[in-house]
């Protein structure tokens, strides 16, 4: 083996399954030139008893990964779930318009917590983790509101806002990953990777011969 060589050697390409339907996460992972599938995974996502947002969001995501590696067992599988609490209150997609509206009034003005979970799942092996990223809006007027719903980009986010379209404008501060508020940490997802088997290089994914 020469000097600086690594024992990590890549093996062969392994198939990458999303197991979810967000388009950002599609977008993401196009990006940094993983192919992939989409299989989302339908999973009973209320809280249990007692759970913490963190618990929570890892939980849904390792659940979601877990559906789909049940018919998919060639594959890497990336699982993520993202929550926005504001003050302990725990915000989701909004039900209508009016939902929208009470949120981005909570959000206004204030910082909340995202919680980013993901979990990637390769021949049995699971490993996951969360990102807690601090956004700080800035005030919104009643008129900011409203302008922003008839967007229609709030209607399919957790906490009613999208950092990567009109919401960047009303977004003052971030403190943490941001790609991890779009609702896929990136980062930490290599990391995971590496820990179930399989490597990122720049290309996309392939199997090595044991997990780092």
């Amino acid at each position: 083996m020469k000097r600086g060589a690594t024992a990590e050697r890549a093996v062969h390409p392994v198939r990458v399954v999303l197991a979810s339907g967000s388009p950002r996460r599609r977008q993401l992972l196009s990006m940094i030139g993983i192919a992939h599938d989409v299989r989302p995974a339908d999973i009973d996502e209320r809280y249990l008893a007692g759970e913490a947002p963190s618990a929570h969001a890892e939980r849904l995501a390792c659940e979601k990964g877990a559906t789909i590696a049940t018919s998919e067992r060639d594959a890497l599988i990336i699982s993520a779930d993202t929550i926005v609490v504001v003050e302990g209150d725990t915000l989701g997609k909004p039900r209508d318009e009016a939902d929208a509206a009470r949120m981005l009034r909570l959000l206004s003005g204030r910082r909340h917590d995202v919680y980013s979970a993901v979990a990637v799942a390769l021949d049995g092996r699971v490993a996951s983790g969360v990102e807690v990223v601090a956004v700080t809006f800035r005030a919104l007027s009643a008129a900011d509101i409203d302008a922003y719903i008839a967007t229609g980009e709030p209607m399919d986010k957790a906490g009613s806002y999208g950092i990567q379209g009109y919401g960047a404008t009303i977004v003052d501060r971030i403190e943490g990953d941001y790609f991890a508020v779009m609702g896929l940490a990136l980062g930490r997802m290599v990391k995971l990777m590496r820990a179930v088997g399989a490597r990122y290089d720049f290309r996309g994914v392939s199997r090595t011969e044991a997990p780092v």
